[in-house]
């Protein structure tokens, strides 16, 4: 019994010494009350909130990660919709996000051009997303991409409780 508890006393440090050393353009705030979500203008109808888990994407036309981005959410979309909002937040003109035609963006889509929420955020690096849980708290948070933490079908599934199709 007390190796198995060895074990995952191990791996439970291993894995805390991991999250630690994910890096974040933004300001953190896993774990906590999210800022209140404001836009400008919505660019697709405006989605119902409400009880449902919400991934944000803090993006623009021309980043190269942001648009690489673009079809797994898209599948994040599709597969847990009903369960999870997916919403597209760039600070662009509305003109250069309509023009944006290289791969289609299939969830909601909003502008900032304010940047009251990248603002609130610190956001200082795109792409950059949250999950907020149906109670506000942020559950994930960071680069999309980044090596080691990307933000995968299986690990929004563990977040919102729902089942993959592998």
């Amino acid at each position: 019994m007390k190796p198995l508890l060895l074990v995952l006393l191990v791996t439970f440090a291993s894995a805390s010494v991991e999250a630690a050393e994910k890096k974040i353009w933004a300001k953190s705030f896993l774990g906590r009350q999210a800022p209140d979500f404001v836009v400008e203008k919505w660019l697709s109808a405006e989605p119902d909130r409400k009880g449902k888990w919400v991934l944000i994407d803090f993006w623009a036309t021309w980043c190269g990660p942001c648009r690489k981005a673009i079809p797994e959410l898209n599948t994040f979309h599709q597969k847990f919709g009903d369960k999870l909002v997916v919403i597209g937040v760039s600070d662009e003109e509305e003109s250069v996000v309509k023009k944006f035609k290289q791969v289609p963006i299939q969830y909601f889509s909003a502008l900032d051009p304010k940047r009251r929420m990248y603002r609130e955020l610190a956001v200082e690096g795109i792409p950059h997303v949250i999950i907020v849980d149906p109670e506000g708290i942020v559950r994930w948070e960071g680069y999309p991409l980044h090596e080691g933490h990307e933000l995968t079908e299986s690990v929004v599934a563990g977040l919102i409780g729902a089942k993959t199709s592998k």
